[in-house]
């Protein structure tokens, strides 16, 4: 898990609805400690990450433009997080087809 939040404030183009939740969920992971959902974890870590997203959300709509852009580029604009999380995608799709065709694999 990151240690910090990028600044999503001043992006052009602006932050966009995944963008704002991802925050929300960083945020909520590390004040909880939670690092993976489980099913115990589930409704309270959504649901306070959809609270947090939409205060967010709400907040960046009410700020006033900033002079100057973020120094920082938010993860989900890099090149090699949208291939890390495209190979992960691509991982779980194998996995889950592996699931269905029945045949034997690790966990």
């Amino acid at each position: 898990m990151c240690r910090n939040i990028t600044t999503l404030r001043g992006l052009e183009p602006p932050a966009t609805d995944e963008e704002i939740t991802a925050a929300a969920l960083q945020f909520v992971r590390k004040v909880t400690g939670v690092t993976k959902v489980s099913d115990a974890t589930r409704e309270p870590v959504e649901q306070a990450t959809q609270e947090i997203t939409d205060i967010v959300t709400r907040l960046l709509d009410a700020l006033p433009e900033r002079r100057q852009p973020p120094k920082t580029v938010p993860p989900l604009r890099r090149a090699e997080v949208q291939e890390r999380i495209a190979q992960r995608i691509k991982e779980r799709e194998e996995h889950e087809r592996m699931h269905e065709l029945g045949v034997a694999h690790t966990h």
